[in-house]
């Protein structure tokens, strides 16, 4: 196989072109994460039509996403292989372009549920998968590197998709950013599934490099409860992170006092800090355990729920330090929960293990979602939405601390 040609490159070499396109996938994808930008346009939109909507209202499309993203994942990413990347990126992406095109139609927050929520979602979740398995494939011999800089792309879309959001929205209007950004995802995803395939079954990227042989170890994950600590602490970590990816914008402006511009520019800052959170706990995984990478972590959200308790009109600084820890630590549990996942349990289990665990994710954002809304709605601020924050971190630290290690039957037949 050492004459095998990708991109009109020796594989060895050309196998690297599938990062940026698996890092241009997920910039689309992840433009779920600039969700907040739309957030007020909709609420005026809808106010023109004689509707008032509450803050609850407007997370719900952006929930309704997370949770039909975290359950149709791991179910879609076992038909990868059977149907091959570039079909289930054609179809996936198509979806995801229908999703928000059809949601410049919605004329009330149930229809965008559907349209965006539903639709969108369930197209995020049939592609998301893809990259990283194409990747993993190619990567053999560098497969945490591989992944790790592709996963970057949805986390770094914000950076990207945030200021066009505001631009599109600015100069257009709601309703058409909606078809610009499903056009544009359609065509652009189309194009990468043209592209994307797997090697051959016994390609090696070297003749040196040989695969590690596969346990037989039985799979025992949800009888154990190193799962459920995993599984909780993921929960909490994305909760309070993607309810500050839901509100990041309206925060700016509604507690600090930031202009449009400077609040939509915030949330590409944020993004950042979301995109280096996953290399750089990914990184501390490795060595310091998941456990002191969860504690890391709900420190983290413990100093940031403080600090936006304390955070009043023009107080700008906190604001950008607090938020920065929310979607840091956001990033971080993407690294440390498949990492956790791959460390605790059998391994070669770990593609129908991790999709469980993720199973967290839209658990996560769900019940983020229904704490900043509520918090909104019923107290007139989002300020209270960090009591249950904070409150949630020290339960967080209390898991990591007494039941966050390694499964001791598995531990035990592997060793």
């Amino acid at each position: 196989m050492n004459d095998l040609k990708i991109f009109g490159l020796a594989a060895r070499q050309g196998r690297w072109l599938f990062l940026p396109l698996g890092i241009t996938a997920m910039l689309c994808l992840g433009t779920v994460y600039s969700w907040s930008i739309f957030r007020k346009p909709l609420t005026e939109a809808f106010k023109k039509q004689g509707m008032t909507i509450g803050a609850t209202d407007t997370l719900l499309p952006f929930a309704t996403l997370l949770v039909v993203f975290a359950i149709l994942m791991p179910i879609a990413s076992r038909y990868i292989e059977r149907y091959g990347a570039s079909k289930v990126t054609a179809v996936g992406g198509s979806i995801v372009g229908l999703g928000y095109f059809l949601s410049s139609f919605a004329t009330s927050i149930p229809l965008l549920v559907i349209t965006y929520g539903l639709i969108a979602g369930a197209g995020i979740g049939i592609v998301y998968g893809v990259p990283i398995a194409v990747t993993a494939k190619w990567f053999p011999d560098r497969k945490g590197l591989a992944v790790g800089l592709t996963v970057v792309g949805f986390g770094l879309s914000p950076l990207i998709t945030a200021p066009l959001a505001g631009y599109f929205i600015a100069t257009y209007g709601i309703d058409s950013t909606f078809r610009i950004f499903g056009v544009a995802f359609t065509a652009i995803l189309l194009a990468i599934a043209t592209q994307l395939r797997f090697p051959p079954a016994d390609w090696q990227p070297s003749p040196q490099f040989t695969s590690s042989p596969a346990s037989t170890e039985p799979d025992r994950l949800l009888s154990s409860p190193s799962f459920f600590a995993l599984w909780s602490c993921y929960a909490i970590g994305t909760l309070a992170g993607l309810m500050a990816v839901g509100i990041a914008n309206n925060v700016g402006k509604e507690i600090v006092g930031l202009d449009t511009n400077m609040a939509t520019a915030s949330v590409s800052i944020f993004a950042i800090f979301n995109g280096v959170g996953r290399p750089m706990f990914g990184w501390l995984t490795d060595r310091i355990k998941p456990k002191m990478a969860a504690i890391l972590s709900f420190v983290m959200i413990l100093i940031a729920s403080i600090v936006m308790l304390n955070t009043g009109k023009g107080q700008v600084a906190n604001y950008f330090f607090a938020f920065a820890l929310l979607w840091l630590s956001l990033g971080g549990w993407l690294a440390i929960a498949p990492t956790a996942t791959l460390s605790m349990f059998n391994p070669t289990n770990y593609t129908k293990n991790y999709g469980i665990v993720f199973t967290a994710y839209g658990a996560g954002a769900l019940v983020g979602t229904i704490v900043a809304g509520s918090a909104k709605d019923i107290f007139g601020s989002y300020t209270n939405a960090f009591i249950p924050t904070a409150i949630l971190s020290i339960l967080g630290i209390l898991i990591a601390t007494f039941a966050l290690k390694p499964d001791a039957k598995t531990q035990q037949v592997l060793s």
